[in-house]
Formats: C-alpha cells, sequence, structure tokens
C-alpha cells in the first residue's frame, strides 16, 4: 500500500505543472510587450494602447462588422478625408516613399518623416523582387484604371483611409493616422497614375 501511495506520488511529481490561467498569461505577455519598447520613443508605445472608435468596433465585431454598421463606418471615414493642393506629385519621390520602412518604430526619432512601407504588401515596381502578397499587384495601376482627375481621387482616397471604402480594411489609415502627410500620398498617387512611372513602365 505505502509503495502503491509513493509511486502515486512520483508520478504526480512527474507532471508538467498547470498552465497559467489566461489572466496570468495576458499580465505576462503585457509585461513583456512593454519590456520590448525600453530605451525606445515613449509615444510609440502610448499609440499602440490607443483605440478610436473605428479600432473599437473592429475589435468587437473581429474585422466582420454587420452591413449597417460597416456602411456607418464607411461614410464617417470618407467624410474625413483631407486632400491635398494637388492630387499629383512626384512619382519618383513616391518611389522613395512606397520603398521607405522607416517611421513608427520605437527606436525611430521623434519628427522625422515616415515611409510608406508599400512593398511589404503589394508588388509595385517590375525591378523590385521582394515584395509582400498580403494587397493586390499594383503593377501598371494608371494603365488599368486611367489617368484623369476621377482616377487621382479614388487612389488618393484609398491610401488616405482604405477603411473609407471597406469598414475594417488590413491596409493602414495612412493620412487618418497621421502615418503620412497628404502631400506624401499625392507623391504615391503619382506613382500609381503618371504614365511616365515605374508602375506603368
Amino acid at each position: 500500500m505505502k509503495r502503491a501511495a509513493l509511486a502515486i506520488a512520483i508520478a504526480l511529481l512527474a507532471l508538467p505543472a498547470p498552465a497559467p490561467g489566461q489572466d496570468a498569461l495576458a499580465e505576462r505577455t503585457e509585461a513583456a510587450f512593454i519590456a520590448s519598447f525600453a530605451g525606445g520613443e515613449p509615444s510609440v508605445l502610448i499609440r499602440t494602447g490607443l483605440q478610436d472608435e473605428v479600432q473599437r468596433l473592429c475589435s468587437e465585431h473581429r474585422n466582420a462588422p454587420p452591413a449597417g454598421l460597416a456602411q456607418l463606418i464607411e461614410g464617417a471615414q470618407r467624410a474625413a478625408i483631407r486632400y491635398p493642393a494637388k492630387l499629383m506629385g512626384d512619382w519618383r519621390e513616391g518611389e522613395r516613399i512606397a520603398a521607405d520602412f522607416t517611421g513608427l518604430r520605437y527606436d525611430d526619432k521623434a519628427g522625422q518623416p515616415n515611409g510608406g512601407n508599400c512593398y511589404a504588401c503589394h508588388q509595385i515596381a517590375r525591378e523590385e523582387l521582394a515584395y509582400g502578397t498580403v494587397g493586390p499587384s499594383l503593377l501598371g495601376y494608371g494603365k488599368a484604371r486611367g489617368w484623369g482627375v476621377a482616377a487621382q481621387r479614388l487612389a488618393y482616397e484609398r491610401i488616405y483611409n482604405s477603411q473609407a471604402f471597406t469598414a475594417c480594411s488590413a491596409m493602414p489609415r495612412f493620412g487618418h493616422n497621421g502615418v503620412l502627410t497628404p502631400e506624401q500620398i499625392a507623391h504615391l498617387v503619382a506613382l500609381l497614375l503618371d504614365p511616365g512611372s515605374s508602375t506603368n513602365r
């Protein structure tokens, strides 16, 4: 009997420790996340903890809001779009912004211009071999959609705030969140729509 009890005790000791509860795991994860920002720009950490109403609604509905709510989100986001004096800038500057992945990283210097990091999700120029496929290819964008003012405005609005067209879109709201300025977005529009740009050649 004693031997059986001893065997059971040894077996119990050999079992792995129970997994921490969800609350404890969430606390540890949050602590590790905050620690990863040590020594960086404090405003970047603060920004990660803030959600606006649209982000809150998208989180609440797991990025699939009901149709009526989706329409409300899209309408409100479209109404908040700000425009530059000119919708088309310099496509060469747009090419530089699209390839630039700096900005909003914890070790970036405050006040430096952000890049668009567009290649993380899109193919843009044929010469670039490293690009993501989360978003559609943008090769020949202008050839496929035309070069007029309506195409310029649509491209600008989609970059400024993609949620003006698709509620809870995975594409960042570059203009709405101040990641890129209206003028920077105009340069990206030129990259997409200038007939001579690397995207359309």
